[in-house]
This record gives structure tokens, sequence and C-alpha cells, in this order.
């Protein structure tokens, strides 16, 4: 345990209320870490939190709830804060909240909903890795983890905004990894495939869609929110201070197939 130990840590997750978000918020918890629970909806986080603090708590409180709408800055810098007065700083932030309001071809999207897309899904990534990062930096220890896609790696009929969205996050990682490695501060993207979530419910739900998408696939299926979580823990712990720059593609071998 003691090279994917988190003892100590204190991980801010942003859509950590459902999904992948969830599954990684409680997998880091119990890996001994800190962990700010945090979407746009109180309840939401006041659940998740409760549920991470009695299942892994241990009579204490592990996991602290704080709303935030990502979409806006002063949201992120009330996030930044509030996280850093509950539980002293932040060690590893993972940018997990998207959108993707839009299933159709790229000729259908208004250019209100491409703007909406890209603030959340890169501008609020931006703006929170640059709050966070100061303090990584004068700590010389930090690990960010961006939450991409497998869509930022190939073109899509129906999901081309969020695709270009998710392929400009993992070149996000890359500056900061660039720029701050030498301040011993780490960024990487997960990239997952098509995972049984709310999120992605439009395509695992589509009969046509899931067949074409696990017809080649190796492992001839999709895969779920908790086979994802795996990996922040390994790049947010000791076990992944060598990699930086980095995309872990988690798509049951989709991309190679």
């Amino acid at each position: 345990m003691e090279l994917f130990s988190l003892s100590g840590k204190t991980a801010v997750v942003t859509g950590s209320t459902k999904g992948i978000g969830e599954a990684i918020a409680h997998r880091l918890a119990e890996h001994g870490a800190n962990v700010v629970v945090s979407s746009r909806k109180a309840d939401a986080c006041d659940r998740v939190a409760g549920e991470i603090n009695a299942k892994w708590g241990k009579g204490r409180q592990v996991a602290a709830p704080i709303p935030c709408n990502i979409n806006y800055r002063e949201q992120l810098q009330g996030l930044v804060d509030k996280s850093r007065a509950k539980f002293g700083q932040i060690d590893v932030l993972v940018c997990n909240a998207a959108i993707n309001p839009v299933f159709g071809s790229m000729s259908q999207i208004e250019d209100e909903a491409f703007d909406k897309i890209m603030g959340a899904n890169v501008r609020a990534n931006h703006q929170l890795c640059t709050m966070v990062i100061p303090e990584m930096v004068q700590r010389k220890d930090g690990s960010i983890i961006i939450v991409s896609s497998i869509g930022g790696l190939r073109g899509s009929p129906y999901l081309g905004a969020y695709c270009i969205s998710k392929a400009a996050d993992f070149q996000l990682a890359r500056n900061i990894a660039v720029e701050y490695g030498p301040h011993n501060v780490r960024a990487n993207t997960i990239a997952p495939g098509l995972v049984k979530t709310d999120f992605a419910r439009a395509l695992w739900e589509n009969p046509a869609i899931l067949e074409r998408s696990t017809a080649s696939a190796p492992l001839r299926r999709i895969g779920m929110p908790d086979e994802i979580a795996g990996a922040a823990v390994f790049l947010a712990s000791k076990a992944g201070t060598f990699m930086t720059g980095q995309a872990l593609v988690i798509d049951g071998g989709v991309t190679i197939a």
C-alpha cells in the first residue's frame, strides 16, 4: 500500500457526485486522502461526502462537500479557498467536471453551445489549475489530473465540439508538465473510452452506437466508473511520480483495434 498511499494528501475532485468523478473520490479516500467533493448541487455533494466519510473515514471527516459551478471564475476561486481552509493545502487536483449539451453533427451546433463546451471543458480547467499551481510550486510537489476522453484522439460524427475540447485538455496537461515540471509539479490526463455513466447515456443506451462501440473492442464491452478510478490513484501517489504530460488511455482496447 505504501507505493499507492495518499495519507496526508488532500485532493480536490470536480464533478465528483456521480460517475467517474464519484468513483475517483471514493478511491482516493480509500487510499488515505482527504477529498473535496464538488459539483453544482449542494445536496449531491453532501450525499457523496457523507458516503465517503461513512465508508472510509474511520470516525473522522475525510471528505468535505464544497459546491461549485465551474463556469464561474469566482466559484472556482471559492472552491480553492474553502478547500484550503478545510484541509490546509491542495496536493492533488482532479479536473473531471465536463459538459456536452450537443449530440449531432458539428454543422448543427450554435456558437453559444460551442462556447459553453469550451468554457466548461477547457477554460475552467485552465483557470482552476492556475489557481492551485502556485502552492504546488512553493512546496515543490503536486499532481494535476485532467479527465479527458479518447474522443480527443479521434474524430466523431456526433460529438465534434466535445472531442475538440478534450483534445485541448491533452495539450493543457502537456503545457503544465513542461512549464512546471522543474518545480516537481506533474500533470497528466486520463482518457476513458465509453463508460457506463449518466453523462454518456446517449451513447450506451443507443443500441446501434453501443454495438458499433464494442464490436471491434478487444474486451467487447464498455467500462464502469470504478475501472477508471485506479488510474487517478496511480497518478496521485508515489507510484506515478515519474509520469507527467501523458495520457492514460483506458478504453477496453478500442483505440488499438
